[in-house]
């Protein structure tokens, strides 16, 4: 069997995607593939800046808006100015690794950039959204833990890669309990995930930690590039794979080579956990989710 690349995006005339965080790594990547393909790509971008700058040499129907995930004001904001239906919803912007920080909401960063911020635009968004929601999780969630009970760090001692981790996980509770709720509501929406494997992105270098210039180093000797990176998020995307299906790296532990469907930790399976972290999610945001 062939191996599945960007050339093998169908013909996306006529369609809307929007890719948050598109402004440099897999985001931008994904947004300059969707929109090669013809699709019209709203680019999500914190620094709006920096996103015109990302935008003015991708090919296509492009445009820039303002989204700080780390705020629930500026993402409601962003859902408001979305008045069109939209097509593909591309969860991929995210922070790893960070010291600890509070986001406007004061929800710890990772948590609340990371997963609170994409359940509340998808949330807000639903009732225009068509065709598939992808969001980008990680290997990483393999070592996640979803404390229900301090879900923001309040009570334990901080920890940027568990923290990380749990964040993860929580995009994959996320995205198979969206898939459920999907498929109960006879919807023709789908849910998938991704993830890049290792790739060389701008990702690995906010620790500021020492760790920055570890990763740094193995970026230019180990990962994978960010354009073979976004192939999982693209092929999650756009190919026909089932609802509920997770994307990555067929190489060696999924840490490089081009996509397929591959698993998930007994963890991120649990569908208690995830109607719990789902009804907690909502109540922090709140945003809830109407199915019809």
């Amino acid at each position: 069997m062939a191996k599945w690349t960007a050339a093998d995006i169908p013909d996306h005339s006529g369609r809307t995607a929007i890719v948050t965080g598109a402004n440099s790594g897999i985001g931008l990547v994904t947004a300059r593939e969707l929109a090669r393909s013809g699709a019209r790509v709203i680019m999500a971008c914190r620094d709006v800046t920096k996103g015109v700058e990302a935008a003015a040499a991708l090919p296509g129907d492009v445009e820039v808006r303002e989204l700080d995930l780390a705020d629930l004001t500026s993402i409601r904001t962003f859902a408001k100015s979305v008045t069109d239906d939209v097509h593909l919803l591309i969860n991929n912007a995210g922070v790893m690794a960070t010291p600890q920080r509070r986001t406007a909401d004061g929800f710890e960063l990772q948590f609340g950039t990371n997963h609170l911020g994409h359940f509340a635009l998808t949330g807000l968004l639903l009732p225009r959204l068509l065709d598939r929601v992808v969001t980008v999780s990680s290997t990483m969630h393999r070592i996640g833990r979803i404390v229900l009970d301090d879900l923001n760090w309040e009570r334990r001692r901080y920890n940027r890669w568990p923290a990380y981790g749990q964040s993860k996980l929580a995009n994959l509770l996320f995205t198979y309990e969206l898939s459920r709720r999907l498929d109960e509501a006879d919807s023709p929406l789908r849910a998938t995930a991704a993830h890049p494997g290792y790739a060389s992105t701008n990702l690995q270098s906010h620790t500021e930690s020492f760790q920055d210039w570890f990763m740094a180093i193995g970026n230019r000797i180990v990962a994978q590039s960010a354009t073979m990176g976004a192939l999982p998020t693209l092929y999650a995307a756009v190919a026909d794979v089932p609802n509920g299906s997770f994307a990555g790296p067929g190489g060696l532990f999924e840490q490089y080579g081009h996509p397929k469907v591959v698993g998930s930790s007994k963890a991120s399976r649990d569908t208690s956990v995830a109607r719990q972290l789902w009804e907690r999610s909502a109540s922090l945001t709140g945003v809830e989710y109407r199915f019809s």
